[in-house]
C-alpha cells in the first residue's frame, strides 16, 4: 500500500509541496525536470481504425539539409528520418497547433523554434496524398535570455501556440515561452519589385545627380518565399513563468496566464496589460495552489475558466467586476477520504482544460483521469475516463523519477463527441463519449510507414499476459505523449513524440 512508505523520506523530499518553489516555478506541479460555431461532422471515432498518414521529423539544423545539396524538404517526412538517441534536448517539441481551418499545423520546440506545416493540396492522380503535411515554413520565435535583476536565466523554449482567425492572405499566430508573448504574422511572396528609382539593381543607393528619367517599379515573378516576421512584443508583465494563452471571441483581446496571475491583453498594445486574475497572497508561505491553465469561453467574450493545482476549476464572468478574484462558478469534486494518499494532491493538480466546441462543457486532464464538466453543474463531473489506473501501484516510482509531474494535454473532436489525451510508452487514448468505447493507440517507430493501421494496444497489470498485451513493468516512462491536436474538422490527428510529429487519421471505408 502507498501508506506503508517511509515517513520521514515523504515529509524531507525536495519535491514535496512545500520545498517546490525553486526560481519562480510554484509548486509540485512544475517540477525542475520537468471559435467557429459548433462544427456538425460526424466523427465518431472511439473504436474506428487509423492510419498513419506520415511520420514529420522537426528540421532543426540546417546542417541536416546540407548533407545532400538537392534534398527535397520532403524528404524530411518520411525517409530523411534520424535515430530517436540522435535527439537532443532542443529538438523536443513542447506544443502542437492547428489553425481554425486545419490546413496549417504549427509546433513549437524547446529551442525556441516554431516549424509550421501545411497539408498536401488534393490532386486527381494522388488522391491518397491528401491528409499528408510538409514544411511550410520554420523560424526561431525566442532566444534564450538572462534576469540580470533576479539571476534568473530565461529559456528559449515554446510553451504555447495559439493561432488567430485568418482574415486576409497572411496568417497569424501567437508564441510564449515562460515570459514573453510574440504576434508573428506568416506571409507568402511570389513577386518582387524591380526597377528602383534612388537604388540600382543591387539595392546601393544612386547619386541622384546622375537620376534623369522617372521609372516606374515592376513587380517581376520570383521562387515562392515564406515570411516570418514578429509584429508584436508583449513583455515585462509577468513575474512567474507563463503556462497558458488563449485568443478571445472578439478577435481583439487575448490572456496570458501565469503561476499566480492572469493578465489580459489588446493586440494593439504591448505596453501595458490589464490584470484580471490575481491569487498571490500577501504572504507567501500562505501560499496552498496556483494556476495551472486558462482559456476563454470560445463564444462569450466575456467569459473564461482556469484550473488550479487543488483540482479545481473557476469560471470567471468580466462582465460583473473588472478584477475576478471572485469567481461565478466554483468546479469541484469531493475527494473520497478512504482513497487519500500522500500523492493525494499531486495527481489531482490539472496539466489542461478545454472548453468544448459547443461552449457547453469544460474539459479537464488530471494525472490519472480526464473529466467533462457540465457548466450548469459544479459539483462533480459528468464523465470521467481512467487514462491510465493501471499506474496507481507505480506512484512511488513515478514520484521518485519525477514522472508525476509530468503535464498532459488534452483535446476535443470537431463534434465535441470523441476526446483524446497522451500517456506513457507513447500511448495515447481516445474516449467516445456516446457509445463510452475507448481505445490505446501507439506512435511507434516501428509503424512508422505511411499508409500503417494502428492496432489497439492493451496494458496487462496481472502477472498473465496475452501475446499482444504489454506488462504495465515494461512501460518506458521516458516516452510519453504529452502534447496532442485535432482537426477542427476531420479526424486528423498530430501527436508528438520527443522530436517526431505523429499524423493520423481515420481510415474511410
Amino acid at each position: 500500500m502507498l501508506l506503508s512508505l517511509p515517513a520521514l523520506h515523504l515529509q524531507t523530499s525536495e519535491h514535496h509541496p512545500l520545498f517546490q518553489l525553486p526560481h519562480g516555478r510554484l509548486g509540485p506541479w512544475c517540477s525542475p525536470t520537468g471559435s467557429p460555431a459548433p462544427l456538425s461532422c460526424e466523427t465518431g471515432c472511439g473504436e474506428g481504425t487509423w492510419i498513419l498518414v506520415c511520420r514529420l521529423l522537426v528540421p532543426t539544423q540546417v546542417s541536416l539539409l546540407s548533407m545532400e545539396e538537392d534534398i527535397d524538404t520532403r524528404k524530411i517526412n518520411n525517409s530523411f528520418l534520424r535515430d530517436h538517441s540522435y535527439a537532443t534536448e532542443a529538438d523536443i517539441i513542447s506544443t502542437v497547433e492547428f489553425n481554425h481551418t486545419g490546413e496549417l499545423l504549427a509546433t513549437g520546440d524547446k529551442g525556441g523554434r516554431v516549424v509550421i506545416f501545411q497539408r498536401e493540396q488534393e490532386s486527381k492522380n494522388q488522391v491518397h496524398r491528401r491528409g499528408e503535411y510538409n514544411v511550410y515554413s520554420t523560424f526561431q520565435s525566442h532566444e534564450p535570455e538572462f534576469d540580470y535583476l533576479k539571476s534568473l536565466e530565461i529559456e528559449e523554449k515554446i510553451n504555447k501556440i495559439r493561432w488567430l482567425p485568418q482574415q486576409n492572405a497572411a496568417y497569424f499566430l501567437l508564441s510564449t515561452n515562460d515570459k514573453t508573448v510574440k504576434l508573428w504574422k506568416v506571409s507568402e511572396r511570389d513577386k518582387r519589385p524591380e526597377g528602383y528609382n534612388l537604388k540600382d539593381e543591387e539595392g546601393r543607393l544612386r547619386d541622384p545627380a546622375t537620376i534623369t528619367t522617372l521609372r516606374v517599379p515592376v513587380l517581376r515573378p520570383m521562387d515562392l518565399m515564406v515570411e516570418a516576421t514578429p509584429r508584436r512584443v508583449f513583455a515585462n508583465a509577468h513575474t512567474y513563468h507563463i503556462n497558458s494563452i488563449s485568443v478571445n471571441s472578439d478577435y481583439e483581446t487575448y490572456m496570458s496566464a501565469d503561476d499566480l496571475r492572469i493578465n489580459l491583453w489588446n493586440f494593439e498594445i504591448t505596453n501595458q496589460s490589464f490584470n484580471i486574475v490575481d491569487i498571490k497572497p500577501a504572504n507567501m508561505e500562505e501560499l496552498t495552489e496556483v494556476i495551472t491553465a486558462a482559456e476563454f469561453h470560445p463564444h462569450h467574450c466575456n467569459t473564461f475558466v482556469y484550473s488550479s493545482s487543488k483540482g479545481t476549476i473557476r469560471l470567471c464572468d468580466m462582465r460583473a467586476p473588472a478584477l475576478c478574484d471572485r469567481h461565478t462558478k466554483f468546479f469541484e469534486e469531493p475527494e473520497d477520504p478512504s482513497n487519500r494518499s500522500f500523492f493525494s494532491e499531486i495527481i489531482s493538480s490539472i496539466s489542461d482544460v478545454k472548453f468544448s466546441h459547443s461552449g457547453r462543457y469544460i474539459m479537464t486532464r488530471d494525472y490519472l483521469t480526464v473529466k467533462v464538466w457540465d457548466l450548469n453543474m459544479e459539483n462533480r463531473p459528468i464523465e470521467t475516463y481512467q487514462v491510465h489506473d493501471y499506474l496507481r501501484s507505480k506512484l512511488c516510482s513515478l514520484y521518485e523519477n519525477d514522472c508525476i509531474f509530468d503535464k498532459f494535454e488534452c483535446v476535443w473532436n470537431g463534434s465535441d463527441s470523441v476526446i483524446m489525451t497522451g500517456s506513457y510508452n507513447n500511448f495515447f487514448r481516445m474516449f467516445d463519449r456516446n457509445t463510452k468505447r475507448d481505445v490505446t493507440l501507439e506512435a511507434s517507430r516501428e509503424n512508422s510507414k505511411p499508409r500503417a493501421i494502428l492496432k489497439p494496444r492493451k496494458v496487462c497489470v496481472g502477472g498473465k499476459r496475452r501475446k499482444d498485451e504489454i506488462s504495465v513493468d515494461s512501460l518506458d516512462f521516458s516516452k510519453k505523449i504529452l502534447h496532442t491536436a485535432w482537426h477542427p474538422s476531420e479526424n486528423i490527428i498530430a501527436v508528438a513524440a520527443t522530436n517526431n510529429l505523429y499524423i493520423f487519421q481515420d481510415k474511410v471505408n
